[in-house]
């Protein structure tokens, strides 16, 4: 098992919506964690087919079982900025010479982010991909798989969004709230239960993958059973022939 500390002063984990308020999830998602432990593997997994306007993601992506645990469950805050766009229609034309090309239509939104991110992600199940982790730690942007440097650098939801803290620790070190998913007809406090993505797809809403998880109440340095989530990549879905 791999059990890495993940510490950030600010961190935001959107939901799809669209209006002028913009939440976030309370905690680390296991597909937000996913997606930091393949970036730090060096893993590509991003899929371009040529024809989708949004971002996919590769089908034959590493199958993994994660946990998240919160060290201190981080607290919720928000702030205020202007969302800058380019309105459907004609909306809002009249601004657009004053603005000179730049983008016209702007209004005011909510944005939620957590502070003081201290989380710790554990990692089993695929022993290939625990050693790439552990090489993408020791010699950062110098490895990846395919021998290419990897793209960028970790970040949490928000490219402004840096991790301070992202180290390996012994898998008994620190005691951590881990977040367990419930069985079907389990119940947990209300403000304690909260759904998380497993796996998220741009393309096809209905193939995104949620669970409800709840904190456990007294911390443990190692996940329980029920706090284990297998992410495994749906296969690819052919496109239906034209005609």
């Amino acid at each position: 098992m791999l059990r890495l500390r993940v510490k950030a002063p600010f961190a935001a984990f959107r939901t799809f919506t669209a209006g002028t308020f913009r939440p976030t999830a309370p905690f680390l998602t296991p597909s937000a964690a996913y997606g930091l432990l393949l970036n730090i593997a060096g893993i590509e997994s991003r899929y371009d087919d040529g024809k989708s306007v949004m971002t996919l993601m590769r089908s034959d992506l590493p199958v993994a079982e994660i946990a998240i645990g919160a060290i201190v469950f981080p607290e919720r805050q928000s702030i205020f900025q202007q969302l800058h766009n380019y309105p459907v229609g004609s909306s809002g034309k009249d601004h657009a010479a004053l603005c000179r090309g730049a983008k016209y239509n702007i209004q005011p939104v909510r944005r939620e982010f957590l502070a003081s991110l201290d989380a710790a992600v554990c990692l089993r199940g695929n022993d290939q991909l625990e050693a790439q982790v552990r090489a993408g730690i020791r010699d950062g942007t110098r490895t990846s798989v395919d021998g290419r440097p990897r793209y960028g650098v970790p970040f949490l939801g928000d490219n402004s969004f840096m991790i301070d803290t992202l180290r390996e620790e012994p898998a008994d070190q620190t005691p951590a709230y881990w977040f367990r998913r419930l069985a079907r007809d389990e119940t947990a406090p209300g403000r304690c239960l909260t759904r998380l993505t497993a796996w998220i797809d741009r393309a096809d809403m209905s193939r995104t993958v949620a669970h409800l998880y709840a904190p456990i109440e007294d911390p443990q340095p190692q996940p329980p059973e029920e706090a284990w989530t297998l992410i495994q990549p749906p296969p690819a879905r052919s496109r239906p022939a034209a005609g």
